[in-house]
């Protein structure tokens, strides 16, 4: 049941991106934006840490969750750092997502032979 409830939260918030991408004249890169800075706002708020007890992997692997990751970080790195945290929190609760994200890049690159669009 975790794997259904994680597809259809997941599906759901894709269909959401895409409307909002066909109805409106909004970037993909501004969108994206959107949604970490929705992540973060509604996990400083307590939204998204139930939403994420919920949905698992729905709710946690899109940008939104990104964005919740990234406001963890910051509030742990502030509680025990102080205001230093701010610049140290974010990076180092998400560097193993964007450390795999460029690990995995890298690989496929030496795979697959990719090329600029004409």
């Amino acid at each position: 049941m975790d794997y259904v409830k994680a597809f259809l939260v997941g599906g759901a918030i894709c269909a959401l991106v895409q409307i909002l991408m066909d109805q409106t004249k909004l970037m993909p890169g501004r969108i994206m934006v959107i949604l970490v800075v929705l992540g973060a706002f509604l996990g400083a708020i307590g939204v998204y840490e139930p939403f994420v007890e919920f949905a698992g992997a729905g709710a946690s692997v899109p940008l939104t969750g990104f964005g919740n990751v990234l406001f963890k970080g910051v509030k742990e790195a502030i509680l025990k750092d102080g205001w230093v945290g701010i610049f140290e929190g974010g990076l180092t609760s998400s560097s193993v997502g964007i450390s795999a994200a460029l690990i995995f890049s890298y690989i496929a690159s030496w795979i697959f032979d990719s090329k600029m669009k004409e």
